[in-house]
């Protein structure tokens, strides 16, 4: 069982040990110092791995044990006195730097005798036996124990004050290795063996020397290599560590409550041992034990408080989060800074008043501040973090600023923490009580600063957003408006000039069947505009569409006027791929310009044909044309319009809708001559599509 035992406990260390090489290795800057601190690691490391592969075969070899020892401490000496050597060239070491050659030979030549004393011994002799060997063996291990411990002594005795933050934790770990063997073979020359039980735990003793080394490997850069030891891993290792410790001392305990509690031994046993497992579950769910336990590795282990690259990563982390508000996600992020479990949020708005816009594990309070209070300007002004419990003691560190009492009476209000933006006060945040007591230093006010200029960032983008999508919305609206008064526009002028014939025509059976085809088709036209409107979409699909029947649809509600648009079908049976009404709309709209423009005894022609791939529709006309500058820079430019009531809309709706079929518009046209538009659209070949369309809606 022992055996088993010793193997676990020394590969525990090799692991441990190969572990910190590897992050030596991969962190490799070349340094002296961290090539033998790499050293003395890897020894330690196959030292320790020897041992457990001895003790899981059952085999002995007693000469390599003893030579990997002896290099393990002949590593950690050199890489000790490697740190001493540099103190030579300084005067902080002046009683000592006379004896430190000297010293650095004897310590080598004691090495690298009893190095060679071993292997001559297991080579050339007998393996010592009896007492006087076993003491001589033993004698050696303490020596070399005592050296170890005089070094780290000497290190930390004469590293100035300032300088001894970064070498303690690795005087403390290799002093505990020399301290621990020097326990081991002390007590073997006290009782003329070696206890089993000791020797079994030391692989496990060496093991815990490794997080030390490396905190004061990534603290001390001058002999580093560059390595990080992650805030995480020793938070979760110390985590690891204190249950084993726990578990061990409950195990322990219950043994002696089954011990000596006599009959009642195994009740009590088992009601204590679940006892505690709950207690440990209960502790390592709790979110105060979580926030204690990194604010204490944060305080006593590193230099700054924070790992920032771990920081910033969960603050974006939180922000790109989905689930909840961007308010929320934003409070809990800055909260995590400083461990609080809640806060609200105010943001400045139109109103003049900072109004509270989310809340995170605490009341949303009613109650808003203005903009133009002290509080709000003196948060602009000086941008400070603001300690609630502070102000209450010494206001006058805080220009004697009033803060509302509601405020001061928030329950668990702690900081309030300004988010400014351009120099400008967007709003701010209260933070509740944390878990754990937090000193508000100059790092951690100055990272509540940056975060909160952070997420004012964040929720302008949002407000920005919101803004833009309402604008959107109104455009949309107001945009879809223009198009239907345009449209609307078009079936006034339609009647009215349809008004204007019907005084010469009114006894004419043609023209009052062909009036009333027109009444009926506007009628329509503008219940549909208005349904549009009230249902504030207009939705339109396209679908493919024979070409000349939309014509003479749309030329039948065209031969009232005076010109009549004649039609001529070159091609017939095209099909392009469309919506009716907006197609149909584009070219009236044309058609009607083309009478307009054209006087009574002048013509109007609508030509159909196919040019390749594509459906040609032309529109001809004998009126008084346009100017070659007035078709390039004012024709298909929104809200330009020569008429008297024209929008300028019509032609650019067309020949937005034009392209986004696919097709274009071509304009040629002479002053005192006529106009000529081409409408050029895709041809789509596919005829029975539309004849299988046509027979569903019938």
């Amino acid at each position: 069982m022992l055996t088993s035992i010793t193997a676990y406990s020394y590969g525990i260390a090799a692991v441990a040990f190969f572990m910190l090489t590897v992050l030596l290795l991969t962190s490799w800057r070349a340094r002296i110092f961290g090539t033998a601190l790499t050293v003395a690691c890897v020894i330690t490391a196959f030292w320790a791995a020897s041992i457990a592969y001895q003790a899981a075969r059952g085999i002995s070899l007693p000469l390599l044990t003893d030579i990997l020892e002896i290099l393990r401490n002949a590593g950690w000496s050199i890489f000790l006195l490697m740190l001493l050597g540099p103190f030579q060239q300084t005067n902080s070491l002046a009683p000592f730097k006379f004896k430190l050659k000297p010293y650095v030979v004897g310590i080598v030549a004691f090495y690298i005798v009893l190095l060679f004393v071993n292997i001559y011994t297991y080579w050339k002799l007998e393996p010592p036996q009896g007492e006087t060997g076993f003491m001589t063996d033993i004698v050696g291990r303490v020596v070399m124990a005592v050296m170890g411990m005089l070094l780290v002594e000497q290190l930390y005795r004469n590293t100035p004050s300032k300088g001894r933050w970064g070498i303690k934790f690795a005087c403390f770990g290799i002093g505990g290795l020399f301290a621990y063997d020097f326990y081991l073979y002390s007590d073997a020359m006290l009782f003329r063996q070696v206890n089993m039980e000791i020797w079994t735990a030391r692989g496990a003793v060496n093991a815990l020397i490794v997080p030390l080394v490396a905190v004061s490997a990534t603290r001390n850069p001058q002999w580093s290599l560059g390595i990080s030891v992650s805030r995480r891993i020793l938070f979760h290792s110390a985590t690891l560590l204190g249950t084993a410790l726990y578990l061990l001392a409950m195990s322990a305990a219950g043994y002696y409550l089954r011990f000596f509690g006599g009959s009642w031994g195994a009740v009590m046993q088992v009601t204590f041992l679940f006892g505690a497992a709950a207690l440990l579950v209960g502790i390592l769910f709790s979110g105060a034990f979580r926030s204690w336990l990194k604010v204490f590795i944060s305080k006593h282990f590193y230099n700054y408080n924070y790992d920032y690259r771990e920081e910033w990563l969960g603050f974006t982390r939180t922000f790109s989060e989905h689930g909840h508000g961007l308010g929320e996600r934003t409070i809990q992020a800055v909260a995590a800074l400083v461990e609080s479990p809640g806060g609200v949020l105010f943001i400045s708005r139109e109103s003049g008043n900072c109004e509270p816009v989310a809340h995170w594990n605490m009341s949303l309070p009613n109650e808003s501040e203005s903009a133009s209070g002290s509080l709000c300007q003196f948060l602009e002004n000086k941008q400070w973090v603001i300690d609630l419990q502070e102000y209450d003691s010494n206001p006058e560190k805080y220009s004697a600023i009033f803060i509302p009492q509601w405020l001061r009476v928030l329950p668990k209000g702690w900081l309030i923490v300004p988010l400014i933006l351009l120099g400008r006060l967007f709003g701010f945040m209260i933070l509740s009580q944390p878990r754990s007591r937090v000193k508000l230093n100059w790092e951690v006010i100055d990272l509540l600063k940056i975060a909160g200029s952070q997420a004012a960032s964040y929720l302008a983008q949002q407000e920005s957003t919101n803004a833009l999508m309402v604008a959107r919305q109104f455009e949309s609206f107001n945009r879809m408006s223009t198009f239907i008064v345009h449209d609307l526009k078009n079936l006034v002028s339609q009647l009215s000039l349809l008004l204007s014939n019907a005084e010469k025509h009114k006894n004419n059976p043609e023209f009052q069947r062909d009036m009333l085809d027109t009444l009926d088709y506007s009628v329509q036209k503008m219940k549909l505009l208005l349904h549009k409107l009230s249902r504030g979409s207009s939705i339109e699909h396209p679908a493919p569409l024979f070409v000349d029947k939309l014509l003479r649809q749309t030329l039948a509600l065209k031969s009232a006027f005076e010109p009549k648009p004649e039609l001529e079908i070159l091609d017939p049976g095209l099909v392009v791929v469309a919506n009716w009404d907006r197609l149909e709309r584009v070219i009236g709209h044309i058609i009607q310009n083309a009478v307009e423009a054209t006087p009574k005894n002048g013509k109007v022609i609508i030509r159909i044909s196919k040019q390749e791939a594509f459906v040609v529709v032309e529109i001809k006309d004998t009126g008084q044309g346009m100017s070659e500058e007035f078709i390039r820079e004012r024709l298909f430019k929104p809200f330009e319009s020569t008429k008297s009531a024209g929008m300028g809309i019509g032609m650019f709706e067309s020949r937005e809708y034009i392209h986004e079929l696919g097709g274009q518009i071509e304009v040629s046209s002479r002053q005192a001559t006529g106009t000529t538009f081409r409408v050029i659209l895709p041809f789509h070949r596919h005829v029975d599509d539309v004849r299988d369309a046509a027979s569903r809606q019938e």
